[in-house]
């Protein structure tokens, strides 16, 4: 048991002398910065949508809008369309009260979707001479073109054309027909683009 004893506590005495087996001048390294990589793109994404500055074209998208390629938010494409139809006594320009509220209509509409303009159509019925009558479609549509105007409307967002005669909705000469042809038409289709947005686990789906 003696023995034992003895042989332990050589060996704890001999431990320090192997543990000092190297000096401290020998457990220094040589420090090495961290390289820099070379950042050739922009690689942020200042508008947070997920794709980075270098490739994202529109640098502010709606949050939670569904994304094209460009980083740029995908549109669902809705078309109205207004029309105007305003008719005439013989041989009138006068717009009857009855007809305002389609002029108002058009009006907002145009305000609605300020990239459009429209042509407003004067037309005439073959009672009387042909060229007066042209003359009367012209003006027919020139009184529309200022009550749209009066309405706020830019006067370069409207042009005028007068058919006369020509281009008979109505065939023959009965006093429908004449009536039907005494007239002011226009049409303007506007197109609004609803964003779409990104599906997500709170989405509603309709039944």
């Amino acid at each position: 048991m003696k023995l034992q004893t003895k042989l332990l506590l050589c060996g704890l005495v001999a431990l320090p002398l192997f543990a000092s087996a190297t000096t401290q001048e020998e457990d220094k390294y040589e420090y090495r910065a961290t390289p820099l990589a070379e950042q050739k793109a922009d690689l942020l994404d200042d508008d947070g949508d997920g794709v980075i500055n270098a490739r994202d074209l529109c640098i502010v998208t709606p949050e939670g809008a569904a994304l094209d390629n460009d980083g740029c938010e995908r549109y669902v494409d809705t078309s109205q369309t207004m029309a105007l139809r305003i008719l005439f006594d013989n041989n009138s320009t006068y717009i009857k009260p009855v007809f305002q509220n389609q002029i108002r209509e058009m009006a907002d509409f145009l305000t609605t979707y300020p990239e459009t303009s429209i042509e407003i159509e004067g037309y005439a019925s073959i009672v009387g001479n042909p060229d007066k009558n042209l003359v009367l479609s012209k003006n027919r549509a020139e009184v529309v073109r200022q009550e749209i105007i009066k309405n706020g409307i830019s006067p370069n967002r409207l042009t005028i054309i007068g058919f006369g005669e020509t281009k008979p909705e109505e065939l023959g000469n009965s006093e429908f027909a004449h009536a039907m042809n005494r007239k002011v038409v226009a049409s303007v289709v506007g197109y609004k683009g609803e964003v779409e947005m990104e599906w997500t686990i709170f989405t509603k789906i309709g039944k």
